[in-house]
């Protein structure tokens, strides 16, 4: 399992999931990134999202339909930048992942994850025997 210490996060991970912040649109790691895989918690290396359900939003950040376990997402009221949000943070690590909104694909629930890349880490379908994490294998059979 993948994990770090918040000393070794660099400088926008630390911004974006100690301080709440926001990596620039479409200047992030994983905006545009389809590969097949999970994404983890950075800090945790808890599993959030699978890229099926990654989908593209034109938002410039990568989103999802729903979380990989409702469990390990956490929703808090955001009333900064003069509007209402719900802001979405990692249950272990309480790390700031992003925010969910409701106009996401209709077909899927109609829900929008989101999340920072400075957030997540991206873990390659092929690598998840190698890295613990191969229960997450059946989430890519149909």
């Amino acid at each position: 399992m993948i994990k770090k210490n918040k000393n070794d996060l660099n400088e926008m991970e630390y911004l974006v999931t100690q301080e709440n912040g926001t990596e620039p649109p479409f200047r992030n790691e994983y905006w545009n990134h389809f590969d097949k895989g999970i994404y983890v918690d950075k800090l945790s290396g808890k599993p959030l999202f699978t890229s099926e359900e990654k989908f593209e939003s034109d938002c410039g950040w990568p989103s999802f339909s729903k979380a990989l376990d409702d469990d390990e997402i956490v929703e808090l009221v955001d009333k900064t930048m003069g509007m209402v949000r719900t802001e979405v943070r990692s249950e272990d690590a309480d790390s700031h992942l992003g925010h969910v909104f409701n106009d996401g694909p209709k077909e899927s629930g109609g829900l929008r994850y989101c999340i920072n890349s400075a957030a997540v880490q991206f873990i390659p379908f092929e690598k998840l025997d190698e890295l613990g994490y191969s229960e997450l294998k059946k989430h890519f059979e149909k």
